[in-house]
């Protein structure tokens, strides 16, 4: 208890820079990390051929599904966490832990057994080309079997985040994100054993997180997970749902775009598939990074809002939005002189590298633009706004890129493929800045 009231006085009363520094840094760490759950699949794949690097493209989208299940869960009980604790109600609190856990593991579980039995069907529905199925196949039939991992783990990650302990929750997914990583080449080249080698790495990995972070659940004055306490009320799944939509909305819409990506790709190719696929994880890598930003402003934000500390709110948010942006100015400038090596770091196939090589540079001429976007959905999460935090969400991967996607290539053929995300970024921008700027000038106005 004494270490939860450490971590009240810590995230309410010490400078604002310090507190999201120490929750950020640990919290980039793992979004950092789990990005090279599939980046190193993909890297590994590419020594191969373009068939299997293109093969786990195409279910980067599943895969980005299944850790939307994670963070929907693990983000509307984390969500509602920080805020109790911050009331200082810790009895409810751990209620809460304990129902976000249950329901993640179970709806992972299923995902899993449904998955396995459709994943031939599956494999098409995601976008593979008859030359793609049958590694995408087997790649899917084994990486489904760590669904219930992949999700509960995803869920504890963030309870210890939002609790304010994201040192703790860094831990399990670094250590299975490296785990993964020496695996793969011993799996797929020393034992041959191809794409299916890369599969079973991801599953080792994470059956290897999910074990520390529930052995680090009960550790750090965080709220351990007592499983007589599960109480999927009403009242309960109505908090996952509202503090989790917007996370769900996020990630889910990222798999949903990935897909249309990969099917109007396919229009020009394998090679079209692999060159999007590998820039699809390049940006994603670097996303993470103002993710793990936002969400170590997360816990700050919750306990504060609870609190009723709403100028601290502000403050947290403008020192993120300013330390995101020059963090993207910098990778944005390198990343368009360098974007050539970067992408041949994955592929050497010259067709591959010059479509990637093209779509890397025009996302990058908007990425200063997504340090607002991001932070303005995780701020707006926090604080119980589920219609604009569901707007913010949505507006990156689904409420414009979807039918830019759809549109953009009828029109300009590849280069409509390659610059589709730069447009969705410009238009998701003009949504949420303003959504953010009002919130943050109105809150605490009438309380």
């Amino acid at each position: 208890m004494k270490a939860q009231r450490n971590n009240f006085q810590f995230l309410t009363q010490a400078p604002v820079h310090r507190v999201i520094l120490t929750m950020a840094v640990p919290t980039i760490i793992s979004m950092l990390v789990t990005s090279f759950y599939n980046m190193a699949d993909t890297y590994f794949m590419g020594r191969i051929n373009t068939q299997c690097t293109a093969a786990v493209g195409v279910t980067f989208c599943l895969m980005s599904a299944i850790q939307a299940v994670g963070f929907f869960f693990g983000h509307g009980s984390g969500n509602f966490i920080s805020r109790r604790l911050g009331a200082r109600q810790r009895k409810v609190a751990s209620v809460m832990a304990a129902t976000g856990w249950g329901c993640s593991f179970l709806t992972g579980l299923l995902i899993a057994i449904v998955g396995w039995l459709v994943k031939s069907d599956l494999a098409t529905w995601l976008g593979a080309t008859p030359t793609i199925q049958p590694y995408a196949e087997k790649y899917l039939g084994i990486v489904l079997i760590g669904t219930p991992l992949m999700t509960t783990s995803l869920t504890m990650n963030n309870q210890m985040r939002f609790q304010g302990n994201a040192a703790y929750s860094m831990v399990g997914i670094f250590t299975g994100a490296l785990l993964n990583v020496a695996l793969d080449p011993l799996f797929i080249f020393t034992f041959q054993m191809g794409i299916s080698g890369a599969a079973w790495a991801t599953v080792i990995s994470q059956l290897c997180s999910f074990c520390i972070l529930l052995h680090m659940m009960h550790r750090g004055g965080n709220i351990p997970i007592r499983l007589r306490l599960f109480s999927p009320t009403r009242t309960m799944l109505r908090e996952i749902v509202l503090g989790g939509t917007p996370s769900l909305s996020r990630q889910g819409l990222a798999a949903a775009s990935t897909l249309a990506l990969n099917v109007a790709a396919g229009g020009w190719g394998d090679a079209a598939i692999a060159g999007m696929s590998i820039v699809s994880r390049v940006c994603f890598f670097v996303f993470a990074v103002i993710i793990g930003l936002g969400q170590g402003f997360q816990p700050l934000c919750g306990f504060s809002y609870g609190a009723r500390l709403y100028n601290r709110v502000r403050e947290g948010f403008t020192f993120c939005l300013k330390l995101g942006t020059a963090f993207l100015i910098v990778t944005a400038i390198l990343g368009a002189i360098f974007a050539e090596p970067i992408v041949q770091l994955f592929r050497h196939d010259p067709e591959v590298v010059a479509i990637g090589t093209r779509a890397l540079r025009w996302q990058l001429l908007t990425f200063p633009l997504l340090s607002m976007v991001g932070l303005s959905n995780m701020f707006l999460q926090t604080i119980r706004k589920p219609i604009q935090a569901n707007l913010a969400a949505a507006s990156r991967s689904g409420l414009f890129f979807v039918p830019l996607i759809l549109t953009l290539p009828h029109f300009l053929g590849l280069t409509g493929v390659e610059i589709c995300q730069a447009v969705s970024d410009l238009c998701a921008f003009a949504l949420c800045t303003p959504m953010a700027l009002l919130t943050l000038r109105g809150m605490g106005k009438g309380k």
